[in-house]
């Protein structure tokens, strides 16, 4: 790779790398830290990487360095923190996006990143697995549980709504 093609690897892979971590971080600062991470590594390892192949292999390296860097937070961070509803008004509507993060932010770390991988940045269930280490059937299953849990967090609340 050289070091045009890797500049056109950063303008085009950084904004959607950074949505996927900071979708599992939740703190902007300590997303874009594992970006530019990724984006060290992808330099370091240069010569080793196809710049057709540039965009798997960022998502896959920014992949471990999150869960990395999940690993190191994680006895600083409180579970308490993480189920806490906002607090809403009758006869309120709520923000969709805002149902629909609070239903991802309930999944476990691993069906979060799948589902972030195939919904919202498009890769096909052999991309996944390869970024994941997980194969195809994995895959699948964590994404149709991932579906399932949503699905019914959604419907329960729904029904409170």
């Amino acid at each position: 790779m050289t070091a045009a093609e890797y500049n056109k690897s950063v303008d085009a892979h950084s904004d959607g790398l950074f949505r996927f971590i900071n979708k599992s971080l939740k703190d902007r600062d300590e997303s874009q830290n594992v970006v530019q991470d990724a984006f060290e590594s992808l330099w370091i390892n240069k010569e080793k990487v196809i710049f057709e192949k540039c965009r798997s292999w960022l998502f896959t390296t920014g992949y471990r360095k999150m869960i990395d860097h999940i690993r190191k937070q994680k006895h600083t961070i409180s579970m308490g923190d993480n189920f806490r509803e906002p607090v809403r008004e009758a006869n309120h509507q709520p923000d969709i996006r805002l149902v629909i993060n609070n239903a991802l932010s309930r999944l476990p770390e691993i069906q979060r990143s799948v589902i972030m991988l195939r919904d919202y940045e498009g890769y096909d269930y052999k991309e996944i697995g390869e970024i994941t280490g997980l194969n195809e059937a994995q895959v699948k299953v964590y994404i149709f549980r991932a579906r399932q849990t949503m699905k019914n967090y959604i419907v329960s609340l729904e029904a409170v709504i």
